[in-house]
């Protein structure tokens, strides 16, 4: 995920890196256990932070330009967050379905 900034620091690069490190580890969790509901919401968040950094930096503070480096994690958060909002209606129907199972 390379951002066309105008000005990168030795800091924000490292920060900017620990982050993709957390998500990472985080969706790697969210991968191993998936019906983990507070997981799983954590990791769906994860994705819209993404989306809402890359959005900023490209259309609010022009820091961005949007060319492909930009715009492969876009796709690849909008694509996560919709199938991620598809599966958690799987996952709520599940939850349903094993409360009714201990009733």
């Amino acid at each position: 995920c390379s951002l066309l900034l105008y000005a990168v620091n030795g800091l924000q690069a490292r920060t900017f890196g620990v982050w993709t490190l957390l998500s990472s580890v985080i969706r790697c969790l969210c991968a191993i256990d998936i019906r983990n509901r507070t997981l799983y919401h954590i990791t769906l968040f994860t994705f819209f932070l993404a989306l809402a950094h890359f959005l900023s930096e490209v259309f609010i503070y022009h820091t961005a330009a949007l060319t492909i480096g930009v715009m492969a994690p876009l796709m690849v958060a909008s694509f996560s967050i919709m199938g991620m909002l598809i599966g958690l209606q799987y996952l709520e129907v599940e939850a349903l379905s094993q409360n009714k199972k201990k009733n």
